[in-house]
């Protein structure tokens, strides 16, 4: 499931105001988008996975709350509030849920 904010130049939000966890799955926000970078608020229920891609964009992930498993090219991370990570454009990448989890994730256009 997917929904948008309404798009503003200029604005403020309070991030945990807006997860909501699926009973299973995923459920995604888009919270700023525009010409070159795009911000959207994840929320993955318990024991859900995003299998292995790629982006053709760079992208940063900051957990919000939850816990978790990322691979990011081969490397595992734990996912936990304040994490953050960095990736190219075209790492391979996947994630587990282990709670329900909830992050960040900015894509911007690769130069």
């Amino acid at each position: 499931m997917t929904s948008q904010i309404p798009s503003q130049s200029s604005f403020s939000l309070q991030l945990r105001d807006r997860i909501e966890y699926p009973e299973g799955g995923v459920v995604s926000k888009v919270i700023h988008k525009d010409d070159q970078c795009d911000h959207t608020l994840f929320c993955l229920a318990a024991d859900t996975s995003i299998s292995e891609h790629t982006s053709p964009r760079n992208a940063t992930i900051n957990v919000i709350e939850g816990k978790g498993l990322f691979t990011l090219e081969g490397k595992e991370i734990q996912l936990e509030p304040g994490v953050f990570i960095s990736m190219e454009a075209n790492a391979p990448h996947a994630l587990k849920a282990e709670q329900n989890l909830a992050f960040l994730l900015t894509l911007w256009k690769k130069e």
